[in-house]
């Protein structure tokens, strides 16, 4: 008798390999029906359902079969070393079988073989046709041995019987047959050389020909069958894993019920409606703004009537969030889905925009996701607000992404849910739930290139309700949104200048006289900024680095208490914050600011030009690119509270470099951000209005190249690596500061308490290191070490 094959340790239970095949068919069935499926289908422009599920069913199947070989079985009884080959690139192999294919083509369906085989080798995101620095080619020896020999069970019984259920389910007639050489892989045999050539040979003509013109509608089938299938499988491994383990022995006779009960508890539930985002988020929030529906603006009234695919530009106070909802509230009424999600560009917008909106939805329903959620959902809890109070908002970590899969209201990172661009595997794990929303990206003034890149590549192959928003974007920006996307894929501006006129609130708040604009040097902006405090005023100074930040805050609060004799403290913001500490000093100057009329001071980077919600009366800055400019503009005279007549006072000078004082200081800039930022600020000195200021930008902003509308997962084709969504950030490290802190940390870590992401702080490479001799083993691989007698609380990290 031969022994089971297995798919999983036995760690949480047996699993054989065909139940596990089984099981993921199951949940391809279980999450690809009614308006899941429907809305999936439309999301990525797939016509058939039927071959879509046909071809979902057949790569599910298939999936695992290269599991079936004798060094993974050896992997799941408990020995430890590194595969030859990945299981499955074994799959996918056995695809390639000219056997296997010849058999799959006798479907009397319509199979997609190349579809299913690059699901199959794909569905880990660890495919690549070359060397990555992060993994070899497929198909070839992962462990360096000159001889490697590896042997398949491609007879064993229940493989057997897998391929009779792929053939029932495909109506093909008969089994193929396996050629003795199939049975084993020996490293640079040429059997298996000629078949991986073959492979090769095929993906590459394969992924040629689904980005041609004409053959969109198989590009759509393989990206649905791709995401489906890493979806499915994720679902019957998680449901597996995190079942009742008392109740293990009834697994096999009851795991696809349990597949649907869960699927069907969390994903498939009812349509959101109009009256549920009113009643849950907006209500709450005008209640606690003190306003009702009656007090909103026209521009905000207008919303729920406009299309479901927009680019709103208003500006920085004017209500673009509540906008947002009331344009969901429409949309909702057209298109039925069951989320609701916000996307920002950090993870302190995100968690401002839950914190003001979703915190307000029942805890089973709200969400913040971002990179440290669970530690500013524990946070929030030592001081909770009245919409977070007895909230538990958290989800169960076991279920990794899934444990999203039953909220409905999100504030998000534009990467949690977008990074599937770039083949993130937790955010193609969220696709059934972003297929089912409809949704808003704020701030994308914002993006660096590569994310405006995959913006607009999300936006030209992917069909979803969506509204983009900011106060300001640069022309050639807008025209890649509004005219350089296929006609059905475009965003609609609003306002139009038609639209304007009939706005007669906005009109009237954007073409209002806002700010005096002053270009001016450093020593006159110092000069101003110790005057404006000592007259009681409010005052934001805002600059491009940290060390200049910090080394202009120490110099502000010692001359201040000289001159006063008193405890006055400049308070600091920006990116070299311990994440604790951050918060303290995130939540000390918004309260400065936003308290009691009294005297103000705060040194902040640009971090504060979506970060804080602040109101200055005088804003100083470093010249920055003009984008940046109108956003850091947008912290003064900012509050619709403030009387007519008020006027914010801006300086802007010219940052000079500190060893060469004669030369401009550019970085983290470059040069021609300046010069278009010099000839934008020549035309807006003086007293101007929001609007204005916008005008000036479409004139002077500086020229990009277009989007080619690529990503990584569009244009992958066969193959799949994850990639980053941002570019990479080649001058800064994830930390954790030496001495006590790093045993703080170590004690957190080890006890898997949240709070342990408060010890973690960004600090300039050259002052972090990797390897040392008393790095502790259990700290994570990702973490440098820095020294803490560099770091201030009130200061953050700096020499």
């Amino acid at each position: 008798m031969q022994r089971k094959l297995l798919a999983k340790d036995r760690k949480y239970g047996e699993l054989t390999l065909e139940q596990h095949l089984i099981d993921t068919e199951e949940a391809v069935k279980a999450i690809f029906k009614g308006r899941i499926l429907k809305n999936w289908c439309r999301f990525f422009k797939v016509k058939d359902e039927a071959l879509f599920l046909l071809n979902l069913r057949i790569a599910a199947l298939f999936h695992d079969i290269g599991k079936a070989n004798t060094e993974f079985m050896s992997l799941v009884e408990g020995k430890k070393f590194k595969q030859a080959l990945r299981h499955e690139w074994i799959s996918a192999l056995i695809l390639h079988l000219p056997t296997v294919r010849e058999w799959l083509h006798k479907s009397k369906l319509d199979l997609d073989v190349e579809v299913i085989t690059a699901a199959v080798l794909c569905h880990h995101l660890k495919a690549s046709y070359g060397d990555t620095d992060k993994e070899r080619a497929w198909g070839t020896d992962r462990t360096g041995s000159k001889e490697k020999k590896v042997y398949f069970h491609l007879d064993h019984p229940e493989v057997i019987r897998i391929l009779t259920k792929i053939a029932e389910l495909a109506e093909i007639d008969g089994l193929p047959e396996f050629p003795q050489e199939s049975q084993q892989w020996i490293k640079d045999d040429q059997f298996w050389s000629n078949i991986r050539k073959n492979a090769n040979g095929v993906g590459k003509k394969f992924s040629r020909e689904v980005r041609r013109k004409g053959n969109e509608n198989r590009l759509s089938l393989l990206l649905a069958v791709k995401a489906g299938l890493i979806a499915a499988d994720s679902v019957a491994s998680t449901i597996f894993r995190t079942k009742d383990l008392e109740n293990a022995e009834n697994w096999h006779s009851e795991n696809q019920r349990l597949i649907q009960e869960w699927v069907n508890k969390t994903l498939h539930q009812s349509a959101i409606t109009s009256e549920e985002i009113k009643d849950k988020i907006l209500s709450p929030r005008y209640d606690q703004i003190d306003i009702s529906e009656n007090d909103l603006r026209d521009f905000q009234k207008k919303a729920i009537l406009l299309p479901s695919r927009l680019l709103l530009l208003s500006g920085c106070g004017s209500g673009k969030t509540i906008f947002a909802y009331k344009w969901q509230q429409g949309v909702v009424n057209q298109h039925k889905v069951g989320r609701v999600i916000f996307l920002y560009p950090t993870r302190g917008t995100a968690t401002e925009g839950f914190k003001d909106y979703v915190s307000w939805a029942p805890e089973a329903e709200g969400s913040l996701l971002t990179g440290t959620a669970a530690y500013e959902l524990q946070d929030m809890q030592e001081n909770p607000s009245e919409s977070i109070k007895e909230k538990d908002f958290t989800t169960e970590e076991r279920f990794y992404a899934l444990g999203f899969w039953g909220k409905r209201f999100f504030s998000a990172t534009v990467d949690q849910f977008l990074s599937f661009l770039t083949h993130s595997y937790s955010s193609v794990c969220l696709l059934p739930i972003l297929a089912d929303s409809v949704l808003v990206i704020d701030e994308i003034h914002s993006f660096s290139r590569k994310m405006f890149d995959n913006l607009i590549s999300f936006l030209e192959h992917f069909d979803i309700p969506v509204l983009c928003m900011t106060a300001t974007l640069p022309p050639s920006r807008q025209k890649e949104i509004v005219k350089k996307l296929s006609e059905n894929q475009r965003l609609f501006v609003y306002p139009t200048e038609k639209d304007r006129h009939e706005l007669e609130d906005l009109k009237k708040t954007e073409e209002k006289p806002r700010y005096i604009i002053h270009k001016s040097d450093y020593d006159t902006a110092y000069a101003q900024a110790i005057a404006s405090f000592n007259e009681g005023k409010k005052v934001l100074w805002v600059v491009n680095t940290v060390n200049r930040c910090q080394e202009t805050a120490n110099k502000l609060e010692t001359e201040l208490n000289q001159d006063t004799k008193q405890n006055i403290e400049v308070f600091t913001y920006h990116s070299r914050f311990l994440l604790k500490d951050r918060k303290e000093r995130h939540k000390e100057t918004v309260e400065a600011f936003q308290g009691e009329k009294k005297a103000v001071i705060a040194v902040t980077t640009q971090v504060c030009e979506m970060s804080l919600d602040l109101d200055a009366d005088v804003l100083i800055t470093e010249i920055a690119p003009i984008s940046s400019l109108v956003q850091r503009f947008g912290r003064c005279n900012r509050s619709s509270r403030r009387k007519p007549e008020e006027r914010g006072y801006i300086w802007v000078y010219e940052p000079h470099d500190e060893k060469h004082p004669e030369k401009i200081a550019y970085k983290p800039y470059d040069e021609k951000d300046f010069i278009s930022a010099q000839k934008f600020l020549t035309e807006v000195l003086g007293e101007v209005s929001q609007y204005y200021l916008a005008d000036r930008l479409q004139e002077h902003a500086k020229k990009e190249r277009y989007a080619d509308k690529k990503s990584d997962f569009v244009s992958g084709g066969y193959w799949a690596i994850s990639q980053l969504f941002r570019e990479d950030d080649k001058y800064s490290v994830s930390a954790v500061l030496d001495g006590e802190y790093l045993e703080e940390f170590l004690e957190l870590w080890e006890a898997k308490d949240s709070k342990a992401e408060g010890y973690i702080i960004t600090v300039p490479r050259q002052y972090a290191y990797f390897d040392s001799e008393d790095r502790p083993d259990k700290l994570p691989k990702y973490l440098a070490i820095a020294k803490s007698e560099f770091y201030r609380p009130k200061r953050g990290f700096g020499k």
